[in-house]
Order: structure tokens, then sequence, then C-alpha cells
């Protein structure tokens, strides 16, 4: 395996980690006041985030670092192409973040509810987008210049795959509180946890469906890993019928992390595909010499971090109640 192929590994593990875990981050911010229908309830949902709240987002940060250090290329080309897109990311997630910690702090409650569920919702679609508009294509010029326009993202497809991710993440954050909380808002997610899996699976078809005319290179397998997705989703139905959250979880989360290999699978051996060329693998990585001298450091951070997740889920294991102490 070549050194490129090590670091996209490393890199898609990352970027998965930050979906599964963020993402129940955000579906939980989008199901807040179907959840918590009171006071009492949404103090319960935010204690249910508290302890691992901010802990998902180093996920996102380890994905930037090896995103600016083995694929520069892809980094400045990536990030400035789709610029509209992230920006619009980069507000969700700052306003959610703050929306959660400040909202047991201020008086006008109901505003800064919505920002919780804004900040979410802005998020949950942002990705979506993304992945949709890399699935899609993107304008590619001669020059290496990506130039995306709003044209671009208001199509069908991409439209779709902002959707999916939105009732795909939802489904999650419904699981997740069902595994998370206790009492009578087990009831209530538990009850919007099978039509949003429902949903999901209706809107990952719909999304495969409208596919036709994108610029996946490797159709095989981006089909075999929708199937995976839909397989798991079907999976997570009927062990939440049957209460086992815990196996429900697991099959979320692996639906939840499966739209990056999805992305990395389907266009392989390109980064960014459009009619007019692409960025191969090979042309958006940094040189031997600096993949080289930054993979110890890369090995070592991965399972430092899976460390400090783990540790983290078992100090604070046991389901929150109204009496839990919340830090928001």
């Amino acid at each position: 395996m070549s050194l490129e192929m090590v670091w996209l590994v490393l890199m898609g593990l990352v970027l998965g980690a930050y979906f599964v875990l963020g993402g129940y981050d955000y579906g939980t911010q989008i199901l807040y006041p179907l959840v918590g229908r009171d006071e009492r309830g949404r103090r319960v949902v935010r204690a249910a985030l508290g302890p691992f709240f901010f802990g998902n987002e180093v996920w996102l940060i380890a994905f930037t670092g090896v995103l600016f250090g083995a694929f520069p290329m892809l980094e400045g080309t990536l990030i400035s192409g789709l610029y509209p897109l992230f920006l619009l990311l980069l507000l969700g997630l700052v306003v959610g973040k703050a929306a959660v910690q400040l909202r047991g702090l201020v008086r006008n409650a109901r505003a800064w509810d919505g920002l919780i569920v804004a900040g979410g919702l802005i998020a949950a679609t942002s990705w979506g987008l993304v992945i949709g508009a890399l699935l899609n294509g993107v304008p590619y010029g001669t020059d290496g210049v990506v130039t995306l326009d709003w044209s671009d993202v208001v199509n069908p497809f991409v439209v779709m795959a902002g959707v999916s991710n939105v009732i795909l993440l939802c489904a999650h954050g419904a699981v997740f509180l069902t595994l998370r909380v206790s009492g009578d808002i087990v009831e209530r997610a538990g009850k919007l946890a099978r039509p949003l899996l429902l949903a999901a699976i209706a809107s990952v078809a719909v999304t495969a469906a409208l596919s036709g005319g994108t610029a996946v290179t490797q159709p095989t397998a981006a089909l075999l890993v929708v199937a995976v997705l839909v397989v798991a989703l079907t999976a997570a139905v009927f062990l939440a019928a049957r209460d086992r959250s815990g196996w429900a979880f697991v099959a979320t989360s692996l639906s939840a992390l499966l739209p990056v290999p999805l992305v990395g699978l389907g266009l392989y051996p390109y980064f960014l595909v459009s009619a007019e060329g692409g960025m191969t693998i090979a042309q958006g990585a940094a040189d031997q010499a600096t993949l080289v001298t930054l993979l110890p450091f890369g090995l070592a951070l991965v399972p430092v971090i899976v460390a400090y997740q783990a540790w983290s889920w078992w100090l604070f294991r046991g389901r929150v109640s109204p009496a839990t102490p919340t830090y928001f």
C-alpha cells in the first residue's frame, strides 16, 4: 500500500468517526424540542449531550490536520472551491455550539432553543450538500481551480443528498437518546426512531435513483456502499423495535459513517471529478518526504483520541435523568 493510500485511509477513519459522533449531536439538536417538550425534558436532552458535545469535535480537528498536512493541494482547492458550503457549515457549528453552551444561562430560552435546532440542521444539511456536490461532480477547471456556484448545489441529486443526511442523522440522534436518557424521554425518542429510520431508507433510495448523471467513477463500489447503508438502516429498524438500543446505535453509527467511504470509493482514484478533468489522490497529496515525516504523528494521534473517547464514554456511561448534573 502506498503512503498516499495509508493517509487516505487514516483521513477516512477520522472523518468517519466525526460523522458518527458529531452526527448524533446534530441529530439530537434537531430533535431537541420534539423530545424535550418541557423545560425538564430539554434539560435532560442537554445533559445527554453534555459530556461528549465538544469532545466529539476533536475528530473534525484531526481531519482538518490530516487534510492540511497530507493533502495540501486538495485542502487548498476543496476549501476555497466549496467555500459557500463550508461557510454554511461553520455557521451551523458556531451557532449550535454556542446555543447549547449558553442555553442554561439566558432568560430568553425560546430563542436559544431555536438556535440549538438551527445549528444542528445547518451542520447536517451542509455536510450532506458537500457529499452530494462531490459525488455529482464539481466545476474543476483545467487551471486546477474549483468555482462552485449555487446552481451546482441546487439540483435534485445534491439537494436530496442534503435531505438524506439530515434524516439519517436525526434517526441516529433518536437512537442515541434511547440509549442515553431515561424516563418518558426514552419513549418519545423511541417513537421517533422507527419512522425516521424508515424515512432515511426511503430518502437514500430516492437519492440513489437520482444518481444517474453524477461523476461517480466506480459505480459498482458506490452501489455496494449504498446497499450496506440500506441494510444497516433496516437492521436498526428491527433492533429499535425490539428495544435493543445498543445494537441499534451500532447500526445507525455504521450508517452515519458510510457516506465517507461512499465518496472515497465512488470517486477513486480521484478526489475531485468534473467533465473538464479532476484531481487524483496522488495529485492532491504532499510529497513523499512530508508523508513519511508526518506518518508517526498520524499513527499515534488516532489511538490517543480513541482512548480519550473510550474513557469519556465509560466515565459517563450511565443514563441521564432530571437529577443528573448538566454542564449546559
